[in-house]
């Protein structure tokens, strides 16, 4: 009980927005979780019910945990999850560390398919969805599926019910045994596999390279994890005239790498807000340390491109530094989260500011529009073709 104790003060202290929170809607959103966990394992209780709530958060917390006693460990956890879902924020989480384990990771290895917004599937995806790619070695690599591949089925499902897309094919092709049916969009094949899923290597996130026609270089960034901004400036300093760089399924990562990084594009810009809930904005800036570059750019971006990456991206429109080609970025950059440390172990995480791009516009739950729309189609995986790219040469 204590744990969801910590965490309902902690929400009100430390979210941004927890000063201007109604200190009743979380124990509402608590309860609900609570009481749909005891029902789920027919546990219910014929006293439990919300107490009259006043706003004022001790007499409601006091309230709140006589009616709940000393709570039913299981239904608590729920509880906790509940209160940090009722949040609607994509950087609010409340995590349970894993136990260390030195038994190798496992799964289907298929840890891509087309519509990934962020961490969920979008909710305004179209058909088909597809593989985009696999692990080499993985369950799903020697049962031959390859990026491109259509998922017309898993385990019976299809990935589409009418028109929204099915937001469990987000976890159900990745882990477990899944009997999984596809189409190969080169030939039309039809064919069903079974994958159970077993040991897989997941390599740490680098950036990679290459030189494209005309002496365009073409750069990978997977991720803003530490130390990446220095690692794509290494990549262009052989002398290319201009860059592509591929953001496509960027998952964020640090700020401090987008500041850093934009900073070889250009000085003196602010390329974002963070906003406390009271008080004024503080602007982030271009890292001024860093020589310019002096390159033309092009950025490729996706629905895929989440957080850190929506912030470089709304950056790199923001203040015209070059056109995005693609599709909309993910919008999910509502702030940076910091770790608040519960009693029982756990972490809740909490976005203390708010994230604003450039001109102060929101980014969190609308993306950032491209310039010039190039979707990668499964059957431009599957033939090695890149419309994106193709885009990029063409205004360059």
């Amino acid at each position: 009980m204590n744990t969801l104790r910590q965490a309902y003060f902690c929400v009100l202290d430390n979210y941004y927005g927890g000063p201007a929170m109604d200190p009743k809607e979380p124990l509402r959103n608590a309860l609900s979780a609570y009481t749909q966990d005891l029902m789920r394992r027919g546990a219910d209780r014929a006293d439990l019910r919300l107490p009259a709530l006043t706003g004022d958060r001790d007499a409601d917390w006091a309230a709140f945990a006589k009616v709940l006693g000393t709570g039913d460990p299981a239904a608590l956890r729920a509880a906790i999850t509940g209160m940090v879902a009722g949040l609607h924020d994509n950087h609010a989480r409340w995590v349970r560390p894993a136990p260390p384990s030195e038994d190798e990771p496992v799964g289907t290895g298929i840890v891509g398919i087309s519509a990934q917004q962020g961490p969920q599937l979008d909710p305004a995806a179209r058909p088909p969805l597809f593989v985009t790619r696999v692990l080499p070695g993985s369950p799903a690599a020697r049962a031959g599926i390859r990026p491109g591949d259509i998922i017309v089925k898993v385990n019976g499902i299809p990935p589409f019910i009418g028109d929204k897309v099915n937001q469990g094919f987000a976890d159900a092709v990745v882990a477990g045994t899944v009997r999984i049916t596809l189409k190969r969009p080169t030939t039309g094949r039809v064919r069903t596999v079974e994958l159970e899923e077993g040991p897989i290597t997941r390599r740490p996130p680098a950036v990679t390279s290459k030189t494209l026609p005309g002496g365009v270089a073409y750069v990978r960034l997977p991720g803003f994890f530490d130390g990446a901004a220095d690692e794509v400036i290494a990549k262009l300093k052989g002398g290319p005239k201009a860059v592509v760089l591929d953001l496509r399924g960027n998952g964020g990562g640090s700020p401090r790498e987008v500041t850093r990084l934009l900073g070889a594009f250009a000085h003196g810009k602010v390329t974002g807000y963070f906003c406390p809930s009271k008080g004024e904005c503080v602007p982030n800036r271009t890292d001024d340390s860093v020589p310019l570059l002096g390159l033309r750019l092009v950025v490729l971006t996706d629905r895929g491109c989440a957080s850190a990456c929506d912030d470089f991206s709304a950056a790199v429109k923001g203040n015209g530094l070059g056109p995005l080609v693609g599709t909309r970025t993910a919008g999910a950059v509502s702030g940076p989260a910091a770790g608040y440390l519960l009693d029982d172990g756990s972490l809740l995480l909490l976005p203390k500011v708010r994230h604003l791009g450039p001109d102060r516009e929101i980014i969190d739950t609308v993306g950032v529009p491209v310039d010039h729309h190039a979707p990668m189609t499964a059957l431009d995986l599957a033939t090695g073709r890149d419309p994106g790219v193709a885009k990029a040469l063409s205004l360059l």
